[in-house]
């Protein structure tokens, strides 16, 4: 399912999924913009270090000294890019685990949802059917919903 950012142009979202076909699952963690989410996020924090560092440059610097500006710019850029050049690789490497293991839990939850619904599909089938008896769609639907709140083990004998 892709979805719009709402804004002036496009003041509602448009969903392009298609409805008709449901068995086809979309996992909605995207490692390519997790990763530059983690590459905008240390460059801004490269750019606010950078500029601290100029910023405190300018306590040490005399107002008056030759090249003032030009100095503390190229504290600010040094500071950042070294801040930049330590962090990014341990972001980028933090971010490619942290996707894949979102990805992962959210197919276990998407398959774990779907194998419910499709249980629960059956014991409303088998309720609707009156061949069956009463006894055996009240066992089987409460068994079900047992298993669905994690309060009991359904165990069965030979």
């Amino acid at each position: 399912m892709k979805i719009s950012a709402i804004n002036a142009c496009c003041p509602r979202p448009r969903f392009t999924a298609n409805e008709s076909n449901k068995t086809e699952y979309e996992n909605p963690i995207n490692r390519s913009t997790e990763s530059k989410l983690a590459i905008w996020g240390s460059v801004g924090g490269s750019v606010l270090a950078g500029a601290t560092a100029a910023g405190i440059g300018s306590c040490f610097i005399k107002s008056d000294a030759p090249h003032r500006a030009m100095k503390l710019g190229g504290i600010g850029t040094v500071v950042g890019l070294g801040l930049m050049a330590l962090t990014l690789p341990a972001k980028l490497y933090d971010t490619k685990v942290r996707a894949f293991t979102r990805e992962k839990e959210m197919d276990v939850f998407s398959r774990d949802r779907d194998l419910k619904a499709n249980i629960m599909d059956e014991v409303n089938k088998e309720v609707k059917n009156e061949d069956i008896d009463l006894d055996q769609k009240i066992s089987h639907y409460t068994s079900v919903q047992m298993a669905n709140n994690g309060n009991g083990m359904l165990i069965k004998g030979a």
